[in-house]
């Protein structure tokens, strides 16, 4: 046996000895992953927690709680029954949901509108719960982990990288391939959970329909004012086999209709959306941020989550947060960019401190920034965490620094406390929860709302949209929020959504 030969069965043994083979639960076939089930729930709990960090949530008690017990009825009935689910509505009027893995759902309060049945939005999280229930996102990372691993292979078995650029090219296509095949199969699970809860499996059907609707709109809009195509990222609108897949979908959740319809439950939902918000929401509320010690700076638009029990006040030149002993502190104090230089460069050049300790770059939330520790000297008597991070042309200073030992605080006294944080690792949490605020970029506006009424004898959309202010293509929207677009009008008797 030559060299190469011998190599060969090296590599490979090596490759097997790094991957992974589950079962999916939702299909039952072997699964090739890269990810365990407790790394996708970390996974999933590290990035939610990001969500919620920068994004706005729709504080509504009663919606959410009414989404979240439909959202646990069809989780009963999925293939990952025992998986802790969390249903939350992004506070944004974009047409859209998506999930993260571990078992994380979330639905855009602009999608919201356009449904119109407790069944229809069962659909969509059906949808999106069957990602879940298929590890969809664990095994789109085991095909990008893949298609890395023969990469390296074919470079070191025939000495080419001009092999290993294919190989990439055919590790993006397959994920993209994937993408189409796991919606597919997102719908198939979704209508089975339908189904399984006695929701009515055709609303799957009914909200594909609400899609693509929308996405005739906004093409129509596209073409007048010149702006890119927004759809919904299920539909995969610029696939010119999209009918095809509607009529997968139509096959499937017709074989599973036969035996019952299932209900709609569409007066619970008009009662759930009353008052809904529709469009921008000008006045948000905020969510209570006491547990999270969160600052928010409107003017100069961000967050940071101080150590939980710190007092934080506004200075005239810093902003300042302190532990309630008075041993620790945190201040952060602005600059502006004058010189296009790296954190680590500003930190040396312009804060004069030469060298720091355990020094490291950081990106979050869209923006850069490094960290460090300055050691004790002549103006401390302890080391100093030091932190800068770019926004814009601001640059943000911020510092933790110590004056002597914590006190202890009755809970950490406990018999079997959790472990307290060191100062340092408080100050690097806080640190790395600075993030862009969205209410700088509030703007003047009154927010309009969602509100039904029955139709008679002389409603027509022409008719209600002369009494909305919803611009140049009132029509237009009022049929998309009824399932009227691009024609038809509503009966006598009907329940009809208004914006006002």
């Amino acid at each position: 046996m030559n060299i190469r030969a011998i190599t060969l069965i090296l590599i490979s043994v090596c490759l097997l000895s790094v991957t992974g083979c589950a079962i999916n639960p939702a299909s039952g076939t072997p699964d090739f992953v890269f990810m365990s089930e407790q790394d996708e729930l970390e996974l999933g709990k590290e990035l939610h927690e990001k969500i919620i960090a920068s994004t706005p949530i729709y504080q509504d008690e009663k919606l959410a709680a009414y989404i979240d017990d439909i959202g646990q009825k069809l989780v009963k009935n999925s293939h990952r029954p025992d998986l802790k689910y969390t249903f939350t509505i992004i506070d944004s009027p974009d047409i859209n949901a998506f999930a993260l893995p571990g078992g994380y759902i979330y639905v855009n309060r602009g999608l919201l509108s356009y449904l119109d049945s407790e069944a229809q939005l069962a659909a969509v999280m059906a949808h999106e719960i069957g990602h879940v229930t298929a590890r969809h996102s664990v095994k789109q990372d085991a095909a990008r982990k893949g298609s890395s691993v023969v990469t390296v292979l074919s470079v070191l078995t025939t000495g080419s990288s001009v092999i290993g650029d294919v190989t990439d090219l055919w590790g993006t296509a397959a994920v993209m391939g994937y993408g189409r095949d796991m919606e597919l199969e997102a719908d198939s699970l979704g209508a089975e959970y339908l189904y399984n809860t006695n929701y009515n499996p055709k609303a799957m059907i009914e909200v594909i329909g609400v899609l693509k609707d929308q996405e005739k709109f906004s093409r129509r809009m596209a073409r007048e004012t010149g702006k890119q195509v927004a759809t919904y990222h299920g539909v995969f609108a610029t696939h010119p086999r999209n009918d095809e897949r509607l009529q997968e979908v139509v096959g499937k959740a017709g074989d599973l209709s036969k035996d019952k319809a299932g209900s709609d439950n569409r007066d619970q939902y008009r009662e759930a959306t009353e008052g809904l918000l529709y469009g921008i929401n000008y006045n948000p509320k905020t969510a209570k941020t006491a547990e999270n010690n969160t600052y928010s700076h409107s003017k100069l638009g961000f967050s940071i989550d101080f150590p939980k029990g710190w007092e934080s006040e506004n200075q005239r030149q810093q902003i300042l947060s302190k532990a309630p002993d008075g041993h620790a502190r945190m201040s952060i104090q602005v600059d502006l960019l004058r010189q296009p230089v790296a954190p680590d460069v500003y930190i040396r050049e312009v804060l004069g401190i030469p060298f720091l300790q355990q020094s490291e770059p950081f990106t979050q939330f869209g923006l850069v920034g490094h960290t460090g520790i300055q050691p004790a000297g002549d103006k401390h008597q302890y080391p100093t965490r030091i932190a800068v991070i770019y926004q814009g042309r601001r640059i943000y200073i911020i510092r933790g620094e110590v004056s002597g030992p914590a006190t202890a605080t009755e809970a950490a006294t406990e018999e079997n406390a959790p472990p307290q944080k060191t100062d340092d690792e408080q100050f690097v949490a806080s640190i790395h929860s600075f993030r862009p605020s969205r209410t700088a970029r509030r703007v003047a506006g009154k927010s309009k709302s969602l509100h039904y009424v029955k139709a008679n004898e002389r409603t027509t959309f022409k008719r209600l949209a002369e009494h909305v202010e919803l611009g140049k293509y009132a029509e237009a929207q009022l049929r998309l929020l009824n399932g009227y677009y691009p024609r038809g009008e509503p009966q006598v008797g009907e329940w009809i959504k208004i914006v006002r």
